[in-house]
């Protein structure tokens, strides 16, 4: 993405550009935002919609938002090629509503360079870097927290995390796009209380064997070596213990050298020296994934022992929290039976399984 762009659009005299991020190029000419309109009237059942000129080098995204009356439009600018790494309407349409807001205020600057920041990186990221910004991001690793004592308003958020963890400054509509953007909440009005969030899908990470054995199968003393220590490891792998103490957390997630050599060693073997290279020669780190069983090192090359994968699934354990919370009259009856109708929606589903693993 190169820039994006908040327009309003006058009843009497047609689109007016408000602001832009970066702002050193021009704003586009009144033509192609009236264009941008008339696709948007053809297709007024979708709220975004795709625009490519037949002339120019750059495509847009543009979705409309009503605000107190006045239209408006959040105006992404792509390269052809890259048109479709944008996302959902749902999510952008909540990032527009949150810069009109801010349009007549000394925030508008800053809110529209963080949406354009939080969109490009978020285009850029597959689910798996994606997911393991829950852990490395403090704030959304402390929302995480948070939401899984279960339902709380938008005001009650922001304030929490003001009052007891000191995150001053927060622009909470576009920290929880990732949230939304992974289906991990989900965000509803209840009577008595604007706009609540509720965790629906919790996330964790375990470790799994690798997918295929990664020592050549000519190597039979070195293979059968591998293979007594991984059986002999995962018939004693005991996965809650390892959550509890945050192992897989503090050792692989926290750590992007870590994590990026895992991946890499997914997909090939490396030797001692190119390991020791992608962790920056941190020789006792190499050696605590040694200890810890992560990696795997023979012969001067280096396998995958235990490969780090995500899950996804449906925290039934904050019920017990709601009722507790109920009871002491930290939330309303309305917050609790809707965070409660959420969950249970999940024993509806025939045949299905309460976890996704990324």
């Amino acid at each position: 993405m190169e820039r994006i762009i908040l327009s309003h659009w006058n009843k009497q005299t047609g689109p007016e550009s408000i602001i832009q991020y970066p702002p050193e190029k021009p704003f586009p000419p009144k033509d192609l935002f009236l264009k941008i309109w008339a696709k948007h009237e053809l297709n007024k059942e979708n709220s975004m919609i795709e625009f490519i000129p037949e002339e120019g080098e750059n495509s847009f995204v543009s979705i409309i938002q009503q605000f107190e009356g006045e239209i408006y439009f959040l105006i992404l600018v792509y390269d052809q090629v890259k048109i479709n790494e944008t996302i959902s309407p749902d999510i952008l349409a909540s990032m527009s509503k949150n810069l009109i807001e801010l349009i007549n205020t000394n925030k508008i600057t800053r809110a529209i360079s963080e949406a354009y920041t939080t969109i490009k990186n978020y285009s850029k990221l597959d689910e798996e870097e994606n997911l393991v910004n829950f852990f490395q991001d403090k704030i959304k690793y402390t929302i995480l927290q948070i939401l899984r004592d279960g339902v709380i308003s938008k005001f009650d958020l922001t304030n929490k995390l003001r009052q007891d963890y000191g995150f001053s400054t927060l622009n909470i509509d576009l920290i929880l796009v990732s949230f939304i953007g992974e289906n991990l909440i989900i965000k509803e009005n209840v009577p008595g209380s604007n706009e609540c969030y509720f965790l629906v899908k919790d996330i964790s990470c375990m470790r799994i064997p690798p997918k295929i054995l990664p020592i050549d199968n000519k190597e039979d003393v070195l293979l059968k070596k591998y293979k007594r220590e991984l059986e002999n490891f995962y018939f004693n792998y005991d996965i809650i213990f390892e959550i509890e103490n945050k192992t897989i957390v503090q050792s692989v997630l926290l750590d992007k050298d870590v994590f990026s050599l895992i991946k890499t060693l997914r997909e090939r073997n490396i030797t001692v020296n190119d390991c020791l290279n992608s962790l920056n020669n941190r020789e006792e780190l190499f050696n605590v994934l040694l200890d810890k069983k992560f990696i795997y090192e023979a012969k001067g090359f280096v396998y995958i022992f235990s490969d780090v994968r995500f899950i996804k699934f449906t925290p039934f354990f904050i019920i017990k929290k709601l009722v507790e919370r109920y009871q002491k009259q930290e939330i309303s009856l309305n917050e609790y039976l809707a965070h409660l109708k959420l969950l249970s929606e999940q024993f509806n589903i025939p045949l299905s399984i309460d976890y996704e693993i990324v």
